[in-house]
């Protein structure tokens, strides 16, 4: 049969973009991506701290979905390592898992990243001063471009891209077909497009979308975790040893009470907190900005516990969003509580946030996130911040602020074989929606990597 391209791209975040670059400079295939959200320029939340202080709930979440992805206005953080964000190097080999991400990082660099520093754990002290205190640092360089030098870094690869790939954004894909020699995806307003290749690269918010095409087309999945926890706000001097040398810290802790393994993820210095909707559940994040003049006063990081689930209940997301639907049902969105608070039992005020040292910066329901978030996980929460106070001393104060619920949904792991290919030739899944990656890094790496296979496949090898 004719085909309308020779390769399709569901999805225009990390991977997809990645794909896209990877088959658009090297090769002159005929490259479709059909995007759910809108364009980076005309993506906007309507929440503007004003006259819209929490979120609306949109159809399409603009700061979910779109070209760049739930990555467009993140923080910006690169983390070169196997140590976290995935399991890319066990499909393709930790040394080419390595290379794959500092390929991405060298692009990054081109387009506007230059002049951001790159981080490293190496030969740092404070690894000895964390495994002195039961934590345990792990090793990355981590380039942080920020929100603001993220979105110039995007706007350039797109210019680059738009003129050789054909972008079709607010497509929402809902089917995958197979047909002879290849695919054809149906979407929402009726519209079909074919292809002997597909790459589905949906991200997290598209993990449920992904587990119904592995279903309809008996590719075989695992069952993954999902992760649940807090956003910590604190004054940012608390952290800024470490902040300053390190720039994001991964320290990993083992609970006392059920040895537990808690978690500090995506670490924002003189950042800002952030409402983020998915799949209609509203949840926390943050941010922060390359920029100084953009800095806040405040420091935030997210407290992560992972849970997995197999016999009988396997169903972690599900797990997941009925403990964020909780606290939209209570708060109305987010919760915040003190510190204090917490450890006291009782929830926070507004008068009690208000007359607080620190100054949250977003507009969050105070409340209690004991009535929220499961005993043991909370528990394993707090042992955390009492642990972190010891190398990072204020952090256990009582004016610190907890943000909740801050929740990771993961895919179903998807099998896939060295290329990231499924059990159906041709058909490729990739980045944060494989349930292989966590990370814009490894997401990035991955959909270079599943490019250059396509390219292999159709005669083209690897050209530099």
């Amino acid at each position: 049969m004719t085909f309308d391209y020779d390769v399709l791209i569901v999805g225009a975040g990390p991977g997809g973009i990645f794909s896209a670059w990877e088959l658009a400079k090297k090769s002159a295939l005929r490259v479709g991506v059909l995007e759910l959200g809108r364009p980076l320029e005309q993506r906007r939340c309507p929440i503007d701290g004003k006259k819209i202080k929490s979120c609306v709930k949109c159809p399409v979440c603009s700061i979910m979905s779109g070209f760049g992805g739930a990555g467009a206005f993140s923080d910006g953080k690169y983390n070169i390592t196997n140590q976290f964000g995935g399991t890319l190097y066990e499909h393709v080999g930790k040394d080419e898992a390595i290379a794959l991400m500092r390929y991405v990082d060298e692009i990054n660099v081109a387009h506007g990243g230059e002049g951001t520093k790159l981080y490293s754990t190496a030969d740092t002290k404070i690894k000895r001063t964390c495994l002195e205190n039961g934590l345990h640092l792990l090793d990355a360089q981590v380039r942080h471009l920020g929100t603001d030098i993220n979105y110039v870094v995007l706007s350039r690869i797109f210019d680059e891209l738009k003129e050789r790939v054909d972008f079709r954004f607010n497509t929402a894909v809902e089917r995958i077909e197979r047909v002879e020699g290849g695919f054809r995806l149906h979407t929402a307003a009726g519209e079909s497009f074919t292809a002997p290749k597909c790459i589905v690269s949906v991200g997290r918010s598209g993990s449920k979308w992904m587990e119904s095409v592995c279903r309809e087309m008996d590719i075989p999945t695992l069952s993954n975790r999902v992760d649940i926890g807090v956003r910590v706000e604190l004054p940012a001097e608390i952290f800024a040893h470490l902040t300053d040398e390190l720039y994001e810290s991964k320290i990993v802790y083992r609970t006392e009470k059920f040895e537990d393994l808690v978690r500090t993820f995506c670490m924002n210095p003189h950042g800002v907190v952030v409402n983020e909707n998915t799949n209609g559940i509203v949840t926390v994040n943050g941010h922060s900005y390359e920029d100084p003049a953009k800095h806040t006063e405040n420091t935030n990081f997210a407290l992560l516990v992972s849970k997995h689930f197999s016999v009988p209940f396997k169903d972690s997301n599900g797990y997941g969003e009925s403990i964020a639907r909780l606290s939209n049902m209570l708060g109305g969105g987010v919760i915040v509580q003190r510190f204090g608070d917490l450890v006291r039992g009782r929830r926070s005020t507004e008068a009690r946030i208000r007359d607080s040292f620190v100054t949250p910066t977003l507009a969050a329901t105070p409340g209690d996130l004991s009535l929220v978030i499961p005993k043991r996980i909370l528990d394993g929460i707090i042992e955390m911040i009492h642990a972190l106070d010891k190398i990072a001393p204020g952090t256990a104060n009582d004016d610190t602020l907890l943000y909740g619920v801050e929740v990771k949904f993961y895919n179903m792991e998807v099998t896939l074989d060295e290329n990231l290919q499924t059990a159906v030739p041709g058909l490729y899944v990739i980045g944060d929606g494989s349930g292989v990656t966590h990370s814009l890094s490894h997401a990035s790496a991955s959909g270079v990597h599943a490019a250059r296979h396509i390219l292999a496949d159709s005669g083209y090898g690897i050209r530099n």
